[in-house]
């Protein structure tokens, strides 16, 4: 009985999602590098039209996690606009291993392309090595191309993988000039809205402050002291304490504008280019629906320089929360609450620093994982000896997997089974190495729970390595002080997601959501089909 009530009421809340008019705006927001924890834990003060008006006017799916490993920017911004996972979408991490081009290859990196903004080469990039569809991409399809599909953050990867290979354009941060850049892959100039953002210098006026805490330093009471030994200290700077003075930290960096990503106010500049492209495109003023994908940078820099319990993540949150609110307020007021959904989530969470954890007698710890690998091989080549030892039969080890050098095992006809087996064998022997999958493991054997069925779904028979590694839980390919993320468990999965606007229904979801649900419910609500690898599936009763 309980079953059959389910499926009805699936049925039920599908079947709503087609009785709605479609929207005539779709923003998606990405917050770079956040923990579901970040709100509840600063929710007391949090503004009222912020995140909170999020949780309490909308849909909160409460238990939302992401299915594959491993959890880092570009997988989690393809993942959650097409809808599937690296096995599929092949964006396997930030940067890999490429056997063809014989080294490591950037995600969004295209060097057939030009840069168009600046006179660098930080324009030299596009969405083609994603192997599937959008959501932006099935809509400029389905509408003909009438619809406007814009990706906007600091960094490219943020903009260019969330719009998708049809958009209208991708816009993202160039650090020599502090302006918002694009590349010939979408146009071969800026729109007149876009160069009159770039020349109010917005970048150069921030820099030109301090980063000060928005409340009394002394109310920050959910973070550690400001002054402590698990956070790095940004050039130019003692100690890693407030306030931050950037003119002097910018000096230091050799007036690398790319500075204003490690503060608060990377989150205003791309507020305000959000707002100028909603207004220089039109987006939302007719009767065919656009997209807007919008990621919020700075958290992920602000989160591996000084981690979940400081006080400058926690700063960087409560002003989020009011840009969040601005955004809301615009939305409402230019668009009308009947002709907008927004959703909010994000690419990855993140562990807390393994020291701190140390440090609280909970078991954590740290492993380079590129270090091992002379270790490997020489090893390797005690099992399978060479006539020229000089010879190498590990290629790379990059983001936890063994990429070995297949021409040489095919000269000396070696089983890539056998040297698979072997080299599992000695890296489960390293400590803080929970799980160890060979290429074979993956290929040849379903798993359906747990861990090794998150590691199987990041992994993509055309690009991924040889042997896959994952660590202990706390245990970071990073270090010693700041964060990082990329691991399949809860601290790295767990995530926001949050749905505002036109019919969408107050509730809390406790259900199970899968990141790669997003894209088939969105979707469905612009009534388009499905993005052409999705794997997801519908998140029922989000609809009145």
């Amino acid at each position: 009985m309980r079953i059959y009530f389910s499926v009805l009421l699936s049925l039920l809340c599908g079947f709503s999602f087609a009785q709605k008019k479609q929207p005539k705006l779709i923003v998606g927001i990405v917050v770079d590098q956040m923990r579901y924890d970040y709100l509840e834990r600063f929710q007391s003060k949090y503004s009222a039209n912020g995140f909170v008006k999020l949780m309490n006017k909308g849909t909160n799916c409460k238990n939302t996690n992401y299915n594959y490993v491993p959890t880092y920017t570009g997988p989690g911004h393809a993942s959650i606009y097409t809808g599937t996972t690296p096995a599929v979408h092949g964006i396997i991490a930030n940067d890999w291993f490429d056997r063809n081009e014989g080294g490591m290859v950037y995600c969004a990196e295209d060097k057939s392309v030009s840069s168009v903004g600046t006179q660098n080469n930080a324009g030299q990039m596009s969405p083609r090595r994603m192997l599937s569809s959008t959501i932006g991409d099935e809509l400029k399809i389905s509408s003909l191309g009438k619809s406007k599909v814009i990706g906007i953050a600091l960094k490219d990867r943020g903009a260019i993988l969330p719009a998708g290979h049809a958009a209208d354009a991708a816009y993202w941060f160039d650090d020599e000039t502090g302006n918002f850049i694009t590349s010939t892959y979408y146009r071969n100039d800026l729109p007149k809205w876009l160069s009159d953002y770039n020349n109010k210098k917005r970048t150069d006026y921030f820099l030109s402050q301090n980063w000060t805490t928005l409340l009394p330093i002394e109310q920050y009471i959910e973070s550690l002291p400001d002054d402590n030994n698990y956070e790095s200290i940004l050039n130019g700077e003692t100690k890693p304490v407030f306030p931050h003075q950037l003119p002097e930290i910018l000096k230091a960096y050799n007036g690398n504008k790319g500075i204003i990503k490690t503060t608060p106010f990377g989150n205003t500049i791309t507020k305000e280019m959000m707002f100028a492209a909603i207004e220089g495109e039109q987006l939302g003023k007719d009767d065919v629906t656009d997209l807007l994908c919008v990621s919020f940078s700075s958290p992920d820099y602000i989160g591996h320089y000084f981690g979940p319990k400081s006080i400058e993540t926690e700063d960087c949150y409560l002003r989020l929360d009011l840009e969040i609110a601005e955004i809301l307020s615009y939305l409402e007021k230019n668009i009308g609450k009947d002709n907008f959904i927004l959703f909010l989530t994000a690419d990855h969470a993140a562990v807390d620093v393994p020291n701190h954890l140390k440090d609280n007698k909970i078991p954590s710890g740290y492993l380079t994982l590129n270090n091992l690998t002379n270790e490997l091989n020489n090893y390797l080549l005690e099992e399978f000896p060479l006539n020229d030892p000089s010879e190498r039969f590990v290629k790379a080890i990059a983001n936890g997997q063994v990429f070995f050098n297949l021409e040489l095992l095919k000269k000396n006809k070696i089983e890539r089974e056998a040297i698979e087996i072997k080299a599992a064998e000695f890296l489960r022997t390293i400590p803080g190495v929970a799980n160890v999958l060979t290429r074979h493991n993956l290929l040849y054997t379903e798993y359906t729970i747990g861990i090794k069925r998150l590691i199987q779904c990041g992994f993509n028979e055309l690009r991924s390595g040889d042997v896959i590694i994952n660590m202990l839980p706390a245990w970071a390919d990073y270090g010693p002080k700041g964060t990082t993320h990329g691991s399949p468990y809860s601290y790295d999965t767990h995530v926001p997601l949050l749905w505002y606007g036109s019919e969408i229904a107050v509730r809390d979801h406790m259900e199970s959501v899968m990141i790669t649900d997003i894209a088939p419910t969105v979707c469905m609500m612009a009534g388009i089909p499905y993005t052409n690898g999705s794997t997801g599936k519908l998140i029922p009763c989000l609809i009145k």
